[in-house]
């Protein structure tokens, strides 16, 4: 991304999210840009504000929650407090997830690792994860 290099947005997996989130929670309001991504929705809960990321399933919950806590840490620094949840319509889960000194500790240190992959002129060796053959990137490291 930092190079303009966009995911292949007809990816298959790409498509169900979007089908999902477009279909769920259709009371809220969605899709909010903010820098460096796109909120899928926000509501009002008991006067508090809660941002909500919808998932297909919650096999991979840590990228998730990280996705999470990035955008609760952006509106944090724009003096915007919120809570945040996971939210995956076909197995009717919410879990919570709250910008703690940990998170943000956590967050800021990938942060960092980020910028630092960014700054090199080359991107680091291709090491292959489970998690490739769903990745929208995937035509770009297998060329």
């Amino acid at each position: 991304m930092s190079r303009e290099i966009n995911s292949y947005q007809d990816n298959a997996f790409l498509e169900l999210g979007r089908i999902i989130s477009g279909e769920s929670y259709s009371r809220e309001k969605k899709e909010i840009p903010i820098e460096g991504g796109k909120i899928d929705l926000i509501k009002k809960r008991d006067g508090s504000l809660v941002i909500g990321e919808i998932k297909k399933s919650s096999k991979y919950l840590e990228p998730a929650t990280m996705q999470l806590l990035f955008y609760l840490w952006k509106l944090k620094r724009l003096g915007v407090e919120a809570t945040g949840e996971l939210l995956i319509p076909k197995e009717k889960k919410r879990i919570p997830v709250n910008l703690t000194p940990d998170a943000i500790e956590k967050l800021e240190n990938a942060i960092q690792n980020i910028k630092e992959i960014i700054k090199r002129d080359t991107p680091p060796p291709v090491v292959k994860t489970r998690f490739c053959r769903r990745c929208a990137y995937y035509e770009f490291c297998n060329a």
